[in-house]
């Protein structure tokens, strides 16, 4: 018995290693996160400039609308992406689809910094646009989750929190690096100048961050190779697993609305709504950005040591009591009560954002998990997700209130709040793999 151990070929399980190696799987894991979320967060900053280039209006705000739109647009193909890029990943290796997805996510990038507007080629402008987005949609609806599919089933069971929050750790570096651009150019350029052309620089730039992502990802193409599992269709998940599909959609109902709305939405938020200097917002976005990092780092440990659902259930109700006063705080008009305002934000939503990455992998067996965990999240994503920068500017304009956006994200803290009631507790449970 103990030779035809030694003899059989290593699984996935083998592979859950430490150290140094350890270290280098978790880099391939989050750098496409870091680059997808970087592109997403330099749109949603720069979406004013983008509606103005693409979508011209009369009415500015027709505009800003428009490029929102695109941008939810992008999240259309996210399901599509999850179907494909899950099925990568459970019939032959999560390696496999994460460098097909980091791939997808960096042409379009780069492509937008140097795409001619509407001026010049009219409305060919607003279509490539879209179909832009959507290409980037159906990577993002890939890259993601099986990052923290791969990352956790190579940790040990103690350490799933933590080790799955690295996923987000980087889709949340990305932003704060889109951020960190995005005060850079107010700080350098003029204003005129950044709406004329400094606002493709960040794109252009993303295409360094897929050479590095490419680079990680390579070296630890064939490290884990799991065994072909044939038959995994969409079909078959949903038929199967469905009710987990469903229930993983309502718990990441607040990590959609309460993500869009701290880290993309907010910019535009305190620029158009408060009226705040742009170098300001993104200042304050920054900051709040890097503060999260560690949230969700703590609060990833913290669920590894008490479980997922009191962290998720503490998170969530934090956000019923406290969005509308953090929200208040936004309208001081100065940059000392808005950075606390959006900070409190931002802890709310890592908290909860931290305990999330190893419960949606926990919520399906290995064979359906690429495409359980990927289908479930962009779900959520893109019904949710995507939509939050119109949804809120669209409340904002119909009910003539700047506070509509604080009882969006608290409506959605009190159901994703009720849902995770219901989830049972794994984390002191061994992974299958």
């Amino acid at each position: 018995m103990q030779d035809q151990a030694a003899a059989r070929e290593p699984t996935a399980y083998d592979q859950r290693i430490t150290g140094a190696a350890q270290k280098k799987l978790i880099a391939a894991g989050l750098i496409g996160n870091v680059l997808e979320w970087y592109d997403f967060s330099i749109y949603g900053y720069f979406a004013s400039s983008i509606g103005e280039h693409f979508f011209p209006s009369h009415n500015p705000t027709t505009s800003l609308l428009a490029a929102f739109g695109v941008f939810s647009a992008g999240f259309l193909t996210r399901p599509l992406g999850a179907i494909f890029f899950g099925y990568i990943a459970d019939r032959y290796t999560r390696e496999r689809a994460l460098m097909f997805s980091i791939l997808a996510m960096a042409a379009p990038t780069f492509v937008t910094g140097l795409m001619p507007g509407y001026q010049r080629i009219g409305v060919a402008a607003s279509i490539m646009m879209v179909m832009l987005r959507l290409i980037q949609g159906l990577s993002a609806g890939g890259e993601y989750t099986t990052s923290i599919v791969f990352l956790a089933e190579r940790s040990v069971h103690h350490h799933r929190g933590v080790t799955a929050s690295v996923g987000l750790f980087g889709s949340i570096a990305g932003g704060m690096l889109g951020s960190g651009v995005g005060v850079a150019l107010g700080l350098l350029m003029p204003v005129a100048q950044v709406n004329a052309w400094g606002w493709r620089l960040p794109f252009l730039f993303g295409i360094v961050l897929a050479l590095v992502g490419v680079l990680l990802r390579s070296a630890v193409q064939h490290t884990a190779v799991l065994p072909n599992r044939s038959g995994v269709t969409i079909r078959r998940v949903l038929m199967a697993q469905w009710f987990a599909v469903v229930r993983v959609v309502g718990f990441e109902i607040l990590e959609a609305v309460g993500f869009y709305t701290t880290f993309i939405y907010l910019p535009t938020y305190l620029i158009e709504v408060v009226h705040m200097p742009a170098h300001a917002a993104f200042a304050i976005n920054t900051i709040s950005m890097g503060f999260v990092l560690i949230v969700i780092l703590v609060a990833g440990t913290l669920s590894d040591r008490f479980g997922r659902k009191p962290v998720m259930l503490t998170a969530a109700v934090l956000g019923v009591l406290f969005a509308w006063p953090l929200f208040r705080l936004l309208h001081y008009g100065s940059f000392a009560p808005a950075l606390l305002g959006e900070m409190g934000l931002a802890a709310i939503v890592g908290g909860y954002e931290g305990a999330t990455p190893a419960a949606v992998a926990e919520a399906f067996p290995a064979s359906m998990r690429g495409t359980g965990v990927g289908v479930g999240f962009n779900l959520a994503m893109t019904l949710f997700g995507g939509t939050t920068p119109f949804v809120a500017t669209f409340l904002i304009e119909h009910t003539q209130s700047a506070m509509a956006p604080a009882v969006y994200l608290i409506c959605a803290a009190a159901f994703s709040g009720l849902v995770a009631i219901t989830l049972p507790e794994r984390s002191q449970i061994p992974l299958d793999i």
